[in-house]
C-alpha cells in the first residue's frame, strides 16, 4: 500500500464520486476552504498496486491550544480493508505529525458504528475525542422517490406545514449566492446562535465557506421571506450527488409562520434538480436526549422522512503529553455547553 498526496482535482472529485459513504468534509473545494481560514490542507491518496481505493483529506490546524492533524469524515474508502487501510494511513500521519509538531492526530471516521469499526481504531492505539467536530449522528432522506412519494413519506404535521406554507402569498423562497443574501443569513444566526446557546461561526468563516464552493455552482443560500422580512435561511451544499443542509438560522419572529418547513422543501426539491441521490439534514441528537439543546432542530428534521446514520465516534491519537491540555479544556468547554 502506497499513500502518496493527489493535486489534481478532477482525479481527487471522480474518485469520490464512485464512492457511497461520503460527505462534503472531504471534497476539494472543502480543503480550499480551509486553506483560505488559514489551515494547511493535505489530499493524500492511498494505492494498492497503483489503483486508488481511499482517500484522506487533512487539515493541518494550529489552535491556541496546540497544533493537530484532522481527518474530517475521513478517510473515504472505495474499497479494500478498512483496517489495512487505518493502520496505514496512521503510519504516514505520525511522520508527518513529527514534521509538523502535531500533539495529536484526530480522525472523524465516516465509518458506521459497528463492534468491528469500533475495535479497528481501539487496536491501533486510538481514544475517544472529547468533542466531535463534524456529525457523528446524522439523518439521510433517499431523495430518488418522486416528489409525491417523498411528501407522503413524511410527518403528517411536516407535510401539511408544507402545504400552508406553499397557499400562503406572503412567503417567498429565495435562492442566491448574493452577499446580501449571506448578511441576512448572518443576522438571523446570531439570533437563532443567541436563542439555542450555541457559539456561532463567525462571518469570516460563512464568507470563506460560500466562496470555496460558489466557485464550481455547488452552494446555495435560501431565504425564507414572510412580508418581505427574511425570518429563515440556510446555506446547502450540492455535490458529489449529496446535498448538505450545513448550516440554518430562523427568527423567533413569526414562529407560528411555517416558512422554515416551505424553505427545507425547496432545498429539497433543487436537489433532485441537480442530480442528488441523497439530502443529508446533518447533524442530530438520539432520540433520548429529550432535554438537549437542539431536541427541537432534531424534531424539525426528523419531520421531513429518512434515517439515522451513526458513525464511530471521534477518535484521538496522542502524539505528544501536551494533548493532556488539549482534551482538559475540550471537555470543560463540551460540559460548560452542556453537550
Amino acid at each position: 500500500m502506497i499513500i502518496k498526496e493527489i493535486n489534481e482535482k478532477k482525479t481527487w472529485e471522480d474518485f469520490l464520486l464512485m464512492c457511497t459513504e461520503k460527505t462534503f468534509c472531504q471534497s476539494f473545494n472543502w480543503g480550499d476552504f480551509n486553506q483560505s481560514m488559514g489551515d494547511k490542507a493535505y489530499r493524500f491518496g492511498i494505492f494498492d498496486n497503483e489503483k486508488l481505493i481511499a482517500v484522506a483529506q487533512t487539515i493541518k490546524i494550529k489552535a491556541k491550544r496546540g497544533t493537530f492533524l484532522f481527518v474530517p469524515h475521513g478517510p473515504v474508502i472505495l474499497e479494500g480493508n478498512n483496517k489495512e487501510i487505518i493502520k496505514n494511513l496512521l503510519d504516514y500521519l505520525k511522520e508527518l505529525g513529527k514534521k509538523e509538531k502535531a500533539s495529536f492526530i484526530r480522525f472523524s471516521p465516516i465509518f458506521t458504528l459497528t463492534e468491528e469499526n469500533v475495535k479497528i481504531f481501539k487496536e491501533s492505539g486510538f481514544r475517544n475525542a472529547p468533542i466531535h467536530m463534524h456529525p457523528e449522528l446524522t439523518w439521510e432522506l433517499n431523495i430518488t422517490l418522486n416528489e409525491e412519494e417523498l411528501l407522503k413519506g413524511m410527518r403528517k404535521t411536516t407535510r401539511y406545514l408544507i402545504r400552508q406554507a406553499e397557499k400562503n402569498y406572503d412567503v417567498e423562497i429565495i435562492k442566491s449566492t448574493d452577499e446580501k443574501d449571506l448578511f441576512e443569513f448572518e443576522r438571523v444566526y446570531l439570533e437563532t446562535a443567541g436563542r439555542h446557546s450555541f457559539t456561532p461561526f463567525p462571518p469570516k468563516y460563512l464568507n470563506r465557506e460560500l466562496d470555496a464552493f460558489k466557485k464550481d455552482s455547488e452552494i446555495l443560500i435560501f431565504s425564507g421571506k414572510y412580508r418581505g422580512e427574511t425570518v429563515s435561511s440556510a446555506m446547502i451544499v450540492y455535490w458529489s450527488k449529496r446535498a448538505f443542509y450545513h448550516q440554518g438560522a430562523s427568527s423567533s419572529k413569526y414562529a407560528k409562520i411555517p416558512v422554515s418547513y416551505l424553505l427545507q422543501w425547496e432545498a429539497i426539491k433543487e436537489a433532485k434538480k441537480r442530480g442528488c441521490e441523497i439530502y443529508n439534514f446533518w447533524g442530530v441528537i438520539p432520540e433520548s436526549e429529550k432535554n438537549h439543546p437542539w431536541a427541537g432542530l432534531s424534531l424539525f428534521k426528523k419531520g421531513f422522512g429518512g434515517e439515522e446514520k451513526q458513525y464511530v465516534k471521534t477518535q484521538d491519537y496522542v502524539l505528544s503529553p501536551t494533548y493532556w491540555l488539549t482534551y482538559i479544556i475540550e471537555e470543560l468547554r463540551k460540559r460548560k455547553r452542556h453537550l
